[in-house]
């Protein structure tokens, strides 16, 4: 009979990070081994259960005995096995035993079948199912082996016998609908008792069946198995007590407060007004990573003094737990002004000659000397820009200064952050405060660009220094790894010159990168590896803005050097992609680039007298008359308009594949024709390669 089974197993506290995983783990290890082992149905629902002190796993319509299967066994070949009366020979004898079956080998049931070339004997017969206590054993031993475990523990039973595991376990429950299943795992034997929260419970919770226990760990046991129905109470309860306020989640934090408590209560606390006075981002950070609180803000973002915690202990007179959570927090608040006031007394700038005991790269130097390098560049971007040269060099000097402050000795996750507070501290621009902070952008996908020109400059300048540098000394990404994070890289240079556009050229910047390295026998230039790589990102960053693949082919295949206006090219081959002209250009384009690379190089100018064919004759004459529109289309930036215009070539260019034979006997004819395929590839071909929407 089909029904629910559950499988818990109980411990002491497990690993707050690896819970989430341990806990999916374990149910898809049960699942895989008893569905391989044909115990579920197609329509068995799993649901996956993780506290600080259990895995679980519940699997609907459960089979009480795997159904029996019909077998198919090769035996041996018939002249092997047979021998010439038709009796079975002692290797058919020993064979049979081998498979494990008793008697004489049945010859007279064997099936005989051609079997490559030889005709083999087959054995069929019927497999009985197995019960669901072999089945389950052997699928939750396999699980437990396969768990990825942080770290394993060993630790005694009272009996002597050693057990490694994650963390002590005490209890093991098997339940199949309402029945016991005698199972057994890490010396634990199967049972239907578990224990409620440390506290709030009453100690041990009797599970009736495996269709309750959610339910009675809930009402008996004051514990919520469910991790997702966990999460979701705690945050309900933030945003209840947050109340007109915004209550900082981030999911990192809610997923490891989830790990640590099995009945969350929200309460509120408080902290001085005067540690306001501190950057709030240092606040929340040390509130979220060292006391795992969640900081509140007002409307407009601004901190707030009082915090939320998510307590394990429900309790009608909290104020032990309130006083207890805010006189832990209050060091660590009092460290952040400490680090803060201390910091302020010494200028950033006073601080660059600490760079140079800072290691960048034990090929590239140290820090001051990529801080130069990217000084220079961040220079020569600013100038290309039109924007304030001193200002970008002044905020490339400064940026990572902040390094060596013992707020970001502390909280490493500040650094940038505390650059512009204490740039402005110093009285630095106001760019070049920014700097220090916006040179890191964008840090990740969606993150904001830099918002002047001077972060602009120096988040390229530093991108790039990093790009060329790393990749000369041959640590490029390979496979997954990408220790050094080239690809953000990649992207963010992409992003600032595409979404900002930028009127950069992409090989002088990567030129301009690579002289900065002059001198270091450590590095191999690599500008144009690089180059490849960065359209390569360019090629994913467009397919996420919805462009199909053959027309981000047709734009990034030329490699363009300029990408502040890569989104109208992309957006004028979409659109001449659509006009019934494009299948037919596309494809003459196709062949005229097929033709150019075999044939000879020579002149590209046509000689009108060698024009012979009308159709020839033609197609010259519709360029002739085209190429001033074509041309003002283009200097204008207008690239739809250049495409279109191409459609009105389309008679010319099938006439002239009709009734011209381009590779001509004379060589002088061969010439011209070529020189005039070669001026409509290029006329063809000055926004976009439209071969490449040839299907």
């Amino acid at each position: 009979m089909n029904q629910t089974l559950l499988v818990e197993l109980l411990t002491e506290e497990l690993p707050p990070k690896a819970l989430a995983k341990l806990g999916d783990a374990f149910a898809a290890g049960i699942v895989s081994g008893l569905k391989s082992r044909d115990f579920l149905e197609a329509d068995s629902l799993v649901t996956s259960y993780a506290t600080p002190r259990r895995l679980a796993v519940s699997i609907t319509n459960a089979r009480a005995k795997s159904p029996d299967k019909p077998m198919r066994e090769k035996v041996l070949p018939v002249s092997v096995g047979l021998d010439a009366e038709g009796k079975a020979t002692p290797a058919l004898i020993k064979k049979w035993a081998a498979m494990g079956f008793e008697g004489a080998p049945p010859v007279a049931q064997f099936e005989k079948a051609v079997d490559g070339k030889n005709e083999t004997l087959f054995h069929n017969y019927t497999a009985a199912g197995s019960d669901l206590k072999t089945g389950l054993a052997a699928s939750l031993d396999d699980a437990i082996a396969k768990l990825p475990i942080p770290k394993v523990m060993n630790y005694q039973h009272p009996d002597g016998s050693t057990v490694a595991f994650v963390r002590p376990a005490h209890k093991l429950i098997a339940l199949h609908g309402k029945d016991v299943i005698p199972v057994s795992a890490l010396g634990l034997e199967a049972g239907r008792t578990t224990l409620g929260h440390r506290f709030l419970s009453k100690g041990e919770v009797t599970v009736d069946s495996a269709d309750s226990y959610a339910t009675q760990l809930e009402s008996q046991g004051k514990v919520i198995p469910g991790v997702i129905e966990r999460k979701e109470k705690i945050r309900t309860g933030l945003l209840a007590k947050a109340g007109g306020d915004q209550a900082l989640m981030p999911e990192a934090l809610l997923d490891e407060v989830n790990a640590l408590v099995e009945w969350p209560v929200v309460y509120e606390c408080r902290f001085e007004d005067e540690f306001l006075a501190v950057p709030q981002e240092c606040l929340i950070l040390t509130m979220q990573t060292n006391q795992k609180y969640f900081a509140l803000t007002d409307k407009q973002g601004k901190l707030r003094s009082r915090f939320l915690i998510v307590s394990n202990i429900e309790t009608s007179d909290p104020k032990h737990i309130i006083g207890g959570n805010e006189r832990v927090v209050r060091p660590r608040l009092s460290d952040a002004k400490f680090f803060f006031e201390q910091d302020k007394k010494k200028k950033l700038a006073d601080r660059l000659s600490g760079l140079a005991n800072v290691v960048y790269h034990n090929k590239l130097g140290t820090q001051a000397q990529r801080t130069e390098r990217v000084k220079a560049l961040a220079g020569k971007i600013a100038s290309s820009l039109g924007a304030d040269i001193a200002l970008a060099e002044r905020g490339a000097l400064l940026a990572k200064t902040d390094l060596l402050t013992d707020m970001v000795g502390e909280f490493p996750e500040l650094q940038g952050i505390m650059g512009t507070y204490y740039a402005r501290h110093d009285g630095e621009h106001e760019e070049v405060a920014l700097a220090a902070s916006e040179h890191y952008q964008p840090r990740f996908a969606g993150d904001a660009l830099p918002s002047t020109p001077t972060g602009t400059a120096v988040a390229l300048a530093d991108k790039l220094e990093t790009l060329v540098g790393i990749w000369g000394i041959g640590l490029q990404p390979t496979g997954d790894k990408d220790p050094f994070a080239l690809r953000r890289h990649a992207l963010g240079v992409l992003r600032m010159l595409v979404e900002k556009r930028l009127p950069l050229s992409l090989s002088e910047l990567l030129s301009d990168a690579a002289q900065l390295f002059q001198g270091n026998a450590n590095f191999k230039p690599a500008t144009d590896e690089v180059a490849s790589f960065i359209y390569d990102r360019l090629r994913g960053l467009l397919r996420e803005r919805g462009f199909a693949q053959n027309q981000i082919e047709a734009v990034v295949a030329q490699q363009p050097d300029r990408l502040d206006n890569v989104i109208e090219r992309l957006e004028a081959v979409k659109a001449f992609a659509e006009l019934p002209e494009a299948e037919s250009l596309a494809a003459a384009n196709k062949r005229i680039t097929n033709i150019l690379k075999k044939a000879e190089t020579g002149t590209s100018s046509v000689q009108k007298e060698l024009l012979r064919e009308s159709a020839e004759e033609g197609l010259y004459s519709s360029m002739s008359q085209l190429k001033p529109q074509v041309d003002d289309a283009f200097a204008r930036g207008d690239f739809a308009g250049t495409l279109k215009s191409l459609a009105k070539l389309r008679e010319s260019v099938d006439a002239f594949f009709n009734d011209v034979m381009v590779m001509a006997e004379d060589p002088a004819l061969r010439a011209n024709r070529i020189a005039l395929l070669s001026n409509l590839h290029g006329m063809m071909n000055r926004v976009a390669d439209i071969s490449k929407l040839a299907a």
